[in-house]
């Protein structure tokens, strides 16, 4: 059957698969009711509460363990395929240096929105923190250029795959997809090899999502159960602030997306529902990456593309942690009463460009390079432990930011490039793997006409 829509249409038949946003938004309403009745019950003893929601989030965590499971296989196999299938060194250079000009253009967007809010609403005014010297309870020594560079090239592909270090994968990845291209004949053996694995992983991905409701469920309860609503409310002018701000940048993604996607912009949105609201209530970027691949697909960026831009945006395109790296380092200097210039301002503004970059694999990343900046221009650092108490409903909102930029980024590039194909159906959710022939296809393997843009060729 040929790779079109229609063919790849035939795959969306599960109800389950298509309810899925629908069981998202169910568990996350019912983790929410829970944790408000447990809290209320718990509250007066908060060892018993933090217990009680350690046990809830061992669903969330045991989604999470799976999705790991499948991460590293399923970056090195459609990253591998989709480099074998480009035929041109030079178009995969082309489209990496398309997707890093975006990443800088969005990074710039994000720390520029972050500041010009937090100096509008002004949340850490009046609250008046005195500085005692106290250490912020963050390591800062993972953040430095040596170290960062280093971390990029892998000593070895099985420790790589082993820690999930996506930066790496990508890397060794590129070499094995660039040589099997080299080696022609000798190596279609083992790309019809990788393409087995995609297919197998994508199969394996929809037994794991139909978990996703119920760790929803255990993520939003646990949070609830243990820190309640009330502290929702002690840092109110804090979390709307962010939140306004982080609403305000979604627009402006939307706005810059909506100039070269037209119309489809609004059908991208539609697509990622799903990947959104795992994004919120896991706060994990990690458990979105399959589901994203499958979403991106229907929308119809080829995973000859995606699979490429994807991984990179993982580690160098982190819109919302970028932002709230921004928001949160001068809400910490208004909290303590330090006043900073203009150029004071552009000058962190300059310097988080370059920090918020390529830190995935740092723990706590967002709040890691907060602490470093505030560290280097003498801010009070200890004011990193402030807003930790909030810092899990900040991480919900920022993973989703995150999401957000790196599905409109890809779907971007792939537009610049000509080759965004016809949208398939909105069904929106595949719980199986497509077969061989749409695999092939959305590797870049014999591409019908009907399923390539109208518009291919003009970007």
């Amino acid at each position: 059957m040929p790779a079109t829509k229609a063919g790849r249409a035939r795959f969306n038949g599960d109800d389950m698969g298509k309810n899925l946003t629908f069981q998202i938004g169910i568990g996350m309403a019912l983790g929410l009711l829970l944790g408000v009745v447990l809290n209320a019950m718990l509250g007066s003893d908060p060892a018993a509460a933090k217990d009680v929601a350690g046990y809830f989030h061992l669903l969330a965590d045991v989604f999470l363990h799976l999705i790991k499971m499948i991460i590293a296989p399923l970056v090195f196999a459609t990253l591998v395929a989709g480099i074998a299938h480009m035929h041109d060194s030079a178009t995969l250079g082309r489209i990496g240096g398309r997707a890093i000009a975006w990443f800088i253009l969005a990074a710039f967007i994000s720390l520029s929105i972050g500041m010009i809010f937090a100096n509008v609403l002004q949340p850490g005014a009046g609250i008046g923190l005195v500085a005692q010297g106290k250490e912020s309870g963050v390591d800062t020594t993972a953040l430095n250029l040596r170290d960062f560079v280093l971390h990029v090239f892998p000593t070895s592909m099985v420790d790589a795959m082993a820690q999930n270090s996506v930066l790496q994968i990508v890397v060794f990845s590129l070499f094995i997809g660039v040589a099997l291209t080299a080696i022609g004949e000798k190596g279609k053996p083992i790309v019809t090899l990788v393409e087995s694995i995609v297919e197998l992983m994508l199969q394996v991905t929809g037994y794991v999502m139909r978990f996703a409701p119920v760790a929803v469920f255990g993520a939003i309860c646990s949070v609830i159960t243990e820190r309640g609503l009330g502290v929702l409310l002690d840092f109110g002018k804090l979390l709307g602030s962010f939140y306004l701000a982080l609403f305000t940048l979604w627009v402006v993604l939307a706005l810059v997306g909506y100039i070269f996607l037209g119309r489809r912009m609004t059908h991208l949105i539609k697509q990622i529902r799903s990947p959104l609201l795992i994004a919120f209530s896991t706060a994990s970027s990690e458990a979105v990456y399959p589901k994203m691949l499958e979403q991106l697909d229907r929308f119809g960026v080829p995973r000859r593309i995606s699979s490429f831009v994807l991984p990179l945006g993982y580690s160098f395109n982190l819109d919302g942690s970028m932002m709230y790296a921004a928001f949160a380092t001068l809400f910490i200097a208004q909290a303590y009463g330090v006043d900073l210039s203009i150029g004071t301002q552009i000058t962190i503004l300059l310097v988080l460009m370059v920090t918020s970059k390529g830190i995935a694999a740092v723990p706590r990343a967002s709040l890691v390079v907060v602490a470093a900046t505030l560290s280097q221009f003498n801010l009070p650092v200890e004011g990193v432990a402030f807003i930790l108490a909030v810092d899990h409903f900040m991480d919900m909102g920022r993973t989703m930011t995150n999401v957000i930029g790196n599905a409109i980024a890809t779907s971007v590039v792939t537009k610049w490039e000509g080759m965004l194909e016809v949208e398939e159906p909105e069904e929106v959710d595949l719980p199986h793997a497509p077969s061989h022939t749409a695999a092939a296809g959305k590797a870049g393997l014999d591409l019908a006409p009907d399923m390539v843009d109208d518009e291919r060729g003009k970007a």
